[in-house]
């Protein structure tokens, strides 16, 4: 369909991006594909819906995508300056990674939390994928996929250090996207959408503030140390404390107006936080 020549390894293979031949005629608006998907992009101009706040880094980036996950074409001018892996999960299913891969957070990141490198990320990234493409250019041999799969590994423990520097040169973005989540969260308990729709959730949260789950979480945990979940029951217990020591609202009450379909769960969450019940923190005030 895009024009390339077969594979040189059934499980595996290394694209030049620019060697594709796109007839949008036969090409669908999005798709599932069944295979990881490691892309090099050496430019982001109309990328796959590319658009974050703004780019610290113009050197190209990368899109990491596992397997039936939706990906989306947005536009008629879209660049193809790269490289992309493709992976089947079968080549790794035998080794540590098969298993391991799961850990590696940036594959559940949308398109628009893309990995953006600069020029030095960018050397070393192209250094391990020309690295993979020497060894499928090669003699297939038993050492063959041990030497590749180890590369891939490198590529994404390089991901994964990128990434982590990312949220802390953009924590300017970062700290506007933190003051945004607080706005959503104090919304949520004063439109009393507890009482309709019950425990707000990470789910609720990032997509108000249009970003993935895991990537919600990888920057929050990366500017405060807690993840979107723990930042929730802080404002749960915040909120917990205000009705306890403000209003004339019975615990189970509080527990209902927080979104907790039964007390005992508000109660053993309370507890477990502040190390008091909520008898007893109300109490405290008398």
């Amino acid at each position: 369909m895009l024009g390339l020549p077969k594979p040189l390894h059934p499980l595996i293979s290394l694209v030049d991006n620019t060697k594709m031949v796109l007839d949008r005629s036969y090409l669908k608006s999005s798709f599932l594909f069944n295979f990881y998907k490691i892309s090099y992009k050496k430019t982001l101009k109309g990328v796959i819906g590319y658009g974050q706040g703004y780019y610290d880094f113009d050197e190209g980036g990368m899109v990491f995508t596992a397997p039936n996950q939706l990906i989306s074409i947005i536009g008629d001018d879209t660049e193809y300056k790269g490289y992309s892996l493709l992976m089947h999960p079968d080549f790794i299913r035998n080794y540590p990674l098969g298993k391991n891969i799961k850990s590696y957070g940036f594959f559940s990141y949308e398109a628009n939390e893309a990995l953006h490198l600069s020029d030095k990320e960018r050397t070393i990234i192209l250094g391990v994928l020309d690295s993979i493409e020497q060894e499928l250019n090669g003699t297939i041999d038993d050492f063959s996929q041990d030497l590749m799969i180890s590369y891939i590994e490198v590529l994404l423990n390089y991901g994964n250090r990128f990434y982590k520097r990312q949220f802390i040169t953009r924590k300017a973005v970062n700290h506007d996207l933190l003051a945004q989540m607080e706005e959503v969260l104090e919304s949520y308990f004063e439109q009393e959408e507890p009482l309709k729709n019950g425990l707000i959730t990470v789910d609720y949260l990032a997509q108000h503030l249009n970003v993935s789950p895991r990537y919600l979480s990888d920057m929050l945990r990366s500017l405060t140390g807690q993840n979107a979940q723990q930042h929730i029951h802080e404002k749960l217990i915040e909120k917990a404390k205000e009705y306890l020591s403000t209003s004339q609202l019975s615990v189970a009450e509080v527990a209902y107006q927080l979104g907790f379909e039964h007390p005992q769960s508000f109660s053993k969450v309370f507890k477990k936080k502040t190390n008091v019940t909520p008898l007893e923190f109300r109490a405290s005030f008398n």
